[in-house]
């Protein structure tokens, strides 16, 4: 059993780069089965977590090229994914919108065994435990988004 911080330490940060290689390698099958690829299924990530976004902010986040994310969008909004809506705020931009519905419909059920996966590792710890995994977690996003 690992015992030093510094061991622990490693350790944690081996199981969280398998755990992310893991979730890419699920999103890509899910993707495959959906007539979606890689970059498309994460821009579904993006807006659901954002929200709409206009082309622009999805090249900042992704660091795509303006035509590559037009290409993504096209893509997500000729399977249902997504529509382009006028920029409340701007009438000359556009916004990314996902669509619920087709999310519902077509991607939650492929995530439902990882779901139930999840539930149950969770459903085995303390709510300390739970506390102390949440904390990390947000730690570990604020770092990212910084």
């Amino acid at each position: 059993m690992t015992s030093t911080r510094e061991e622990l330490t490693g350790e944690i940060q081996q199981r969280l780069i398998r755990f992310i290689a893991e979730v890419v390698l699920y999103n890509h099958a899910v993707s495959g089965k959906v007539g979606l690829g890689a970059s498309d299924s994460q821009f579904m990530t993006l807006l659901q977590t954002y929200g709409p976004l206009t082309p622009r902010q999805l090249a900042e986040h992704t660091g795509l090229t303006s035509g590559t994310v037009t290409g993504v969008v096209d893509r997500l909004e000729s399977h249902g994914f997504v529509t382009r809506r006028p920029d409340p705020r701007d009438r000359r931009k556009v916004v990314v919108t996902p669509s619920m519905e087709a999310i519902q419909d077509k991607l939650v059920p492929l995530y439902a065994e990882q779901g139930e996966r999840m539930h149950a590792v969770l459903a085995t710890r303390s709510v300390e435990e739970l506390k102390t995994i949440s904390e990390f977690l947000a730690d570990s996003i604020a770092e990212a988004d910084s």
